[in-house]
């Protein structure tokens, strides 16, 4: 089947809904998304692009899932979607209360604390998801990530051209951080506790004699503390957030230190 035509004519005619070979379309494609076969976003020639059409499959899987009562132990849940399961497969350590929608990907050798991966959402091996840390739908996440304690990942669906979140391979990132609206992540960098980025976020880099400013991207090996610029209004000048690049992680960093050790060779301390 051409999956992804069969998507696009039931995107269009909702209709198809009903029919046998529309359903089986959009099943077949949660069940690769959910082993990996296929993600939301991958990228070509070092440049990253968002797959549409796996969006709207991920949006039309939820018309077709009826409510129910799922029972795991002493704990109840009502929701259309079950559960990730046979993690010992892939020798993931799932701590409770973590929880996986099916439809996710979750590679080997990811741990994860008490915490939260939504459908669409790709999470490469090696990874560490902390305690109440959230990986939202779609997110992309590479290999030997550290998400912190509370961090937020948001996710996306709609618009369908919006990208993802993509944090990228070896990033560190840290307590209570918020990375939202499709902003990407370069590898090796170290995000600094209560770092917020939005798309629209100032992300200046303050180590050359005068300001470079960036928005939704971190380049790679980079490190990030939070910041506040002044920003004139007309009841009169206010501190804004905003996100400040203050150097670079080493290459004899261990890329498996801790967040400390990163911020401590710039004598900051968060």
């Amino acid at each position: 089947m051409d999956l992804e035509k069969i998507i696009n004519k039931a995107w269009e005619n909702r209709l198809l809904l009903k029919e046998k070979d529309t359903i089986k379309c959009i099943e077949k494609i949660i069940d690769l998304l959910d082993e990996g076969k296929i993600r939301v976003a991958e990228k070509n020639n070092g440049t990253w692009t968002t797959n549409e059409w796996i969006k709207k499959a991920v949006i039309l899987y939820f018309p077709l899932r009826k409510m129910k009562t799922i029972e795991v132990g002493p704990f109840e849940f009502h929701d259309k979607m079950k559960l990730k399961s046979n993690y010992s497969e892939k020798n993931v350590r799932v701590v409770p209360h973590a929880i996986a929608r099916y439809g996710s990907y979750v590679g080997r050798n990811v741990i994860m604390m008490p915490s939260y991966i939504n459908i669409g959402a790709y999470v490469d091996s090696g990874t560490m998801v902390d305690t109440w840390a959230t990986v939202g739908s779609c997110a992309q996440i590479g290999k030997d990530v550290h998400l912190s304690g509370g961090v937020g990942i948001g996710g996306v669906l709609e618009p369908l051209q919006a990208s993802p979140v993509i944090i990228e391979d070896n990033a560190f990132i840290g307590s209570r951080c918020i990375i939202v609206e499709g902003v990407r992540i370069g590898k090796e960098a170290v995000l600094g506790a209560n770092v917020v980025i939005t798309k629209s976020t100032k992300i200046i880099d303050v180590t050359g004699k005068k300001p470079v400013e960036y928005k939704g991207f971190i380049p790679e090996r980079k490190v990030v503390i939070p910041g506040s610029y002044t920003k004139s209004f007309n009841s009169g000048d206010f501190q804004v957030p905003c996100s400040l690049i203050i150097g670079e992680r080493k290459e004899s960093t261990d890329l498996k230190t801790s967040l400390n050790q990163v911020l401590r060779e710039y004598e900051i301390t968060v």
